[in-house]
């Protein structure tokens, strides 16, 4: 497979590990089949897009030209991207590996699909996976195939041409492959999604996400030679309760300063972070913790909760989310996918479905307890050069002011808000310490008037605000302490009513419009301050409250609020006044996206 090379790292040569989007291709089959978590349109996953409707497309965040989508790596001076796409609809179906490259995270352009279902270790679906750089400047996809019996097994690509800058073409050696055979201990229909491998006690190691029952399982295997692979005695780690763990993600972070590590990074000023997508519930959730390398076994810090209650990286439409080790600018980079939330039938008839959110670097919070998230640097090249500003504006209770003088359905915003007391801040109910924050959120939402707050922005908002989705706080009384709502309310959104009991449509045509909320973990009585950032792009907006401690994404079907239609609004429906301390407002331009490479301009001198 890599010849006969020694596949231990020298201490000379950095291991460059790299990660392939973690999309979810799964189905249900029969009651013996596959488990996963797509449904299956027949009828509708070869339905072509006779045209694309560009209403709510994005105009900066990565999508294909047209049908469904649901990682990245950076390899030779280019970033690729590999993810789930159906060519031939605009639901799921027909998957394939996409292909895109790009020498900023920005701008991209597209190649022919990397991997298609084509063996008999794969003939049934090319699913998710993750992909590591091997010593010799290697590239090694690992992925789950789906056999002629929907068993899913572990299989590997390699570039059919290294000399190709932008790795084109790749094969699937019939020798070797697939590299992991799930044994008879093992659920073979819920048995996917391989880690980036890391390389530590002179043996390199993946995990596989599974389940038993209600169980979540993360198989460990090792290797000594990246070619035969043996499953550990023990999973790496297991939560019972929490159901199929799809696309873990296993990684560590210095607990000083915001640098990323290369994925076999381990001493002992190394913490580890472990993701699970959770199939049940489909949102993610993440630990910090331990990672013993004498047992082979994770171990979340103390007060770590590790359940479905577990901090998430996005407390919105955030799923299959993969990081990768960014060498060049040694960071580490977050990567999550937002699905449609306006119906299969809406999908189909607009010619598309699917986006990935900006990408974001990671690190570890000071306090140790959680991450911090931010938009890569490379976004803000698409800022306008001369930003709207505001300063010094107070907002009393029930007051609007728009922002004027930017393009609101395309911007980026931050803003930092600011109160003289906490005096006024309503108690926290008992009751809602059981509770999903986002549920209080539904409660209480934007109109309802608090004591500090809530107040924010309203975001994609028609002019006489029938319709908005407000990014707001809202501050609680809880004890001797504090607590900060912090939401992302998608309920008057759009005035779209095909959710209501009147419809006729069935479940999965009705348009989902949530309440997202998480809290944020800020000291106010020490500062009295709160910063907000938001990415608002035609159908999506993702907000990063307090430096990205708590980061909401929300899909969004404005009909009046479309285009140069959409307004921006401060606001403020608590009875303290809130003063915005600055505010400053760029519109975005619009990347090159996914312009097939040829016809794109990306320097080919690397």
């Amino acid at each position: 497979m890599m010849g006969g090379e020694n596949l231990r790292p020298s201490i000379a040569t950095t291991l460059l590990h790299i990660a392939a989007f973690c999309v979810v291709a799964a189905t249900i089959i029969g009651n013996s089949g596959v488990q996963g978590s797509h449904k299956v349109y027949r009828e509708l996953q070869s339905v072509p897009a006779d045209k694309v409707i560009e209403t709510h497309r994005t105009g900066y965040h990565f999508q294909p030209p047209k049908h469904w989508i649901n990682g990245p790596m950076y390899f030779n001076g280019l970033y690729h991207l590999f993810y789930q796409y159906n060519p031939k609809g605009s639901v799921w179906g027909n998957i394939v590996w996409a292909h895109s490259v790009s020498k900023d995270l920005i701008n991209w352009e597209a190649l022919e699909p990397a991997i298609e279902a084509s063996k008999p270790f794969d003939i049934k679906g090319c699913w998710s996976g993750s992909a590591t750089i091997l010593p010799g400047n290697k590239p090694f996809i690992q992925y789950t195939g789906i056999d002629k019996d929907e068993r899913q097994l572990q299989d590997f690509a390699v570039p059919k041409n290294l000399s190709d800058p932008y790795l084109r073409e790749w094969v699937k050696p019939d020798q070797g492959n697939p590299f992991i055979d799930p044994d008879p201990s093992v659920n073979a229909s819920a048995f996917r999604d391989p880690t980036t491998a890391w390389f530590v006690n002179g043996e390199w190691h993946t995990v596989v996400g599974s389940k038993k029952d209600m169980l979540g399982i993360a198989y460990l295997y090792t290797s000594k030679d990246f070619k035969k692979w043996v499953k550990a005695k023990e999973p790496l780690h297991s939560v019972q309760g929490t159901g199929m763990w799809e696309c873990p993600d296993f990684y560590p972070v210095s607990q000083t300063g915001d640098r990323g590590l290369d994925t076999s990074a381990v001493d002992k000023s190394v913490k580890h972070v472990f993701k699970v997508s959770l199939d049940l519930t489909r949102f993610e959730y993440y630990t910090i913790g331990v990672y013993d390398t004498d047992k082979e076994k994770y171990i979340p810090d103390e007060g770590s909760v590790d359940s479905w209650a577990g901090i998430r990286y996005d407390y919105g439409n955030f799923y299959a989310s993969k990081s990768f080790f960014d060498y060049k600018k040694h960071r580490r980079i977050l990567w999550g996918w937002a699905n449609e939330s306006d119906g299969k039938t809406r999908d189909v008839n607009k010619g598309w479905a699917g986006i990935q959110l900006i990408p974001r670097k990671v690190w570890l919070d000071p306090n140790g307890k959680q991450l911090l998230q931010w938009p890569v640097e490379e976004l803000e090249t698409l800022r306008s050069a001369r930003p709207v500003t505001l300063s010094s504006k107070v907002l009393k209770q029930g007051q609007n002011i728009e922002v004027e003088g930017i393009t609101a359905a395309q911007a980026d915003v931050e803003v930092s808000f600011s109160f003289q007391s906490l005096d006024k801040a309503e108690p926290f109910d008992p009751k809602w310490a059981d509770l999903p924050a986002q549920d209080v959120c539904h409660e209480k939402g934007s109109t309802i008037p608090g004591g500090v707050g809530p107040f924010g922005l309203l975001t994609l908002a028609s002019e006489k605000l029938e319709e908005l989705t407000p990014v707001m706080f809202r501050v609680f009384k809880k004890g001797d302490n504090h607590v900060v709502l912090f939401c992302s309310d998608a309920t008057s959104s759009t005035l779209t009513k095909d959710d209501e009991k009147s419809s006729n449509l069935t479940r999965d045509d009705m348009m989902y419009k949530p309440s997202f909320a998480g809290y944020v973990d800020v000291d106010l009585p020490k500062t009295k301050k709160i910063a907000l950032r938001s990415l608002i792009d035609h159908s999506v907006v993702e907000s990063f409250a307090e430096g990205g401690k708590t980061v909401i994404s929300s899909r969004v079907y404005p009909t009046l609020a479309v285009g140069p239609k959409a307004h921006l609004f401060l606001f403020n429906n608590g009875t303290e006044e809130v003063t915005v301390d600055k505010l400053t407002a760029w519109d975005m331009a619009k990347p090159v996206m996914n312009v097939p490479l040829e016809k794109a301009s990306i320097n080919t001198e690397l």
